[in-house]
């Protein structure tokens, strides 16, 4: 028979543990900022808040059920109190660094969430490892603001690993890159001049806007936004606005659009609108000192003369009209082969009436001189 007590047998029973091991337990209670686990040991092991998560405000009893497993590191086999100080927090760190130098080496793809905005970039964490991805690695393209990219999952893969000096590298920027690259070769292998396609405004100049085609930007250029004048494209578009524009030309990697389409071609019906001889209505666009370019519909321009505005004579065109103002007039002549129209108000104003002549001068009646001279 044993010489041994009972609480000595009993001791001897139950396993042994050192600090950095990896242990498992049970759960069997958890308080708010405290988890207790049943590890086998003659003490109970005790992971506190700051143990678990790096969520300084976090209720444990949320996170954390009784009778949940889980595995712990041993920080202290004994705290001071008879207990055994456990780390969850850094057992997953480490495995997570693991899982890191994992995806290091074969260049994986990683995803997870934004769990800090910092001042120089962003801080993810993939099992409670933290990957830094610097401000110049988030996008292809310069951000000012980060803060739109808090809580946010996203894509990167590990381009340094050194986890002795807290330096854990990821980039998201050459995944960006890479994925439009992709995108470029898919649009231009399926898109052809003269293909009518989808697209989105992304940016609106002076000369014209920057279109989005999904894999590639194309020009829509000023003098391609209408049959008619353009004068500021940023009265007609704004970024965001969806459009169908037309492929007009693709030379390399650049596109040329256009929403010139040439069944809206408003020469196409001009012959029989402003023939000559028919009466038209029409807007003064602009003036020059030899006349005044009228414009009848959005794409067509018709020139009235300084010689046609009226029967007085006019010096410049100027002096009688205005920008702006609607007119009428008369179609004198039409040439759809060089899109020339001319116009005459003159041809519509009743002819000012002609100058009375003088009157002729009397013969001076016969004198005595005359006579005698007769």
């Amino acid at each position: 028979m044993s010489d041994l007590s009972f609480e000595q047998m009993l001791e001897e029973s139950l396993k042994t543990i050192h600090n950095g091991e990896v242990v498992e337990g049970v759960v069997i209670d958890v308080k708010e900022d405290e988890i207790i686990l049943n590890i086998g040991y003659k003490a109970d092991g005790i992971i506190t808040r700051n143990e678990y998560t790096n969520e300084s405000n976090a209720d444990l009893r949320e996170l954390v059920h009784v009778n949940d497993k889980m595995e712990a590191k041993v920080l202290k086999v004994n705290d001071g109190d008879g207990q055994v100080l456990l780390t969850y927090k850094r057992l997953m760190a480490e495995k997570g660094n693991k899982r890191l130098e994992e995806a290091f080496n074969t260049q994986e793809v990683l995803k997870a969430p934004v769990a800090q905005v910092l001042t120089g970039g962003l801080s993810v964490v993939v099992d409670e490892a933290r990957v830094f991805i610097p401000a110049s690695l988030v996008s292809d393209t310069y951000e000012k603001n980060l803060e739109k990219y808090a809580g946010q999952e996203i894509e990167f893969v590990i381009t340094e690993f050194n986890p002795r000096r807290r330096r854990i590298i990821g980039d998201r920027k050459q995944l960006l890159i890479a994925r439009k690259a992709e995108m470029q070769r898919a649009l231009f292998e399926r898109i052809a001049v003269g293909d009518v396609v989808e697209g989105t405004v992304k940016n609106v100049t002076d000369f014209g806007a920057f279109i989005d085609l999904g894999g590639a930007d194309g020009l829509l250029h000023i003098s391609e936004m209408s049959w008619g004048h353009v004068e500021n494209p940023k009265k007609v578009f704004k970024v965001g606005d969806q459009l169908t524009v037309l492929i007009k030309d693709i030379n390399g990697d650049k596109i040329a659009l256009s929403l010139k389409f040439e069944d809206q071609n408003p020469w196409l019906t001009a012959g029989e609108k402003y023939a000559a001889g028919n009466i038209v209505q029409g807007r003064v666009a602009r003036m020059t000192d030899f006349g005044a370019f009228v414009e009848l519909e959005p794409g067509v321009d018709a020139l009235l003369h300084v010689s046609q505005i009226s029967h007085n004579h006019v010096d410049k065109p100027s002096d009688i009209l205005s920008v702006g103002q609607i007119i009428e007039a008369k179609v004198v002549d039409f040439n759809g082969a060089d899109k020339k129209i001319s116009l005459s108000m003159k041809a519509l104003e009743t002819a000012a009436p002609a100058a009375p002549a003088a009157p002729a001068a009397e013969e001076p009646a016969a004198g005595p001189e005359t006579a005698g001279e007769a």
